[in-house]
């Protein structure tokens, strides 16, 4: 193991073993707004297409205030009512909105997918080209798999797969901050 690889793990032991109950309140707290979120996803996926209208909002307004104000232009004041209108849309219709991104999202996870295997294929004799490989794979059956259902995907996929996120994240959390608490006493 190089010395730069050795000092990176020892700093990050280091900070560890420091926030060992940080981590593992992080954790638990990531850990069970997970689970919420896995338990009611299309409320989930309705607040992120809300969420993301309004700070369409909000950046549309800011647009067209800088546009004005520094006289940017035709072009720019119709970009700023562009992302205004768009945001309003979202707000208005976050169920819609919702649709949209679920199908952005398979698109995504089908394509991201495809390119993670191909490369992990590519990498082939480099250790650990396996766990790309089935990341690929998994990805490209999400992405398949909500655009299969879709539109009825649109109503629990987006929900699902941030609580999904969450939960792992704070799973790792938790493992950080137990294992760090284990060194601790050690």
């Amino acid at each position: 193991m190089s010395q730069e690889v050795q000092l990176i793990e020892t700093v990050f032991a280091q900070e560890i073993k420091k926030n060992a109950r940080f981590a593992i309140i992080t954790g638990a707290v990531l850990l069970l707004v997970g689970l919420l979120v896995m338990g009611s996803p299309l409320v989930a996926g309705l607040s992120l297409a809300l969420m993301v209208g309004i700070i369409l909002i909000t950046a549309g307004i800011g647009q067209l205030v800088f546009a004005v104000k520094t006289g940017r232009g035709f072009i720019n004041i119709i970009l700023a009512l562009l992302t205004l209108f768009i945001g309003a849309y979202m707000v208005s219709n976050p169920g819609a909105a919702l649709e949209s991104l679920t199908i952005f999202l398979a698109i995504y996870l089908l394509v991201s997918g495809i390119f993670e295997i191909m490369m992990a294929l590519q990498i082939r004799p480099v250790s650990g080209w396996g766990w790309a490989l089935f990341s690929g794979i998994i990805s490209a059956l999400l992405g398949a798999m909500i655009w299969s259902q879709f539109p009825l995907s649109g109503a629990w996929a987006i929900g699902l797969l941030i609580g999904i996120r969450l939960f792992f994240s704070g799973w790792t959390l938790l493992m950080f901050g137990m294992a760090a608490r284990v060194l601790q006493k050690a």
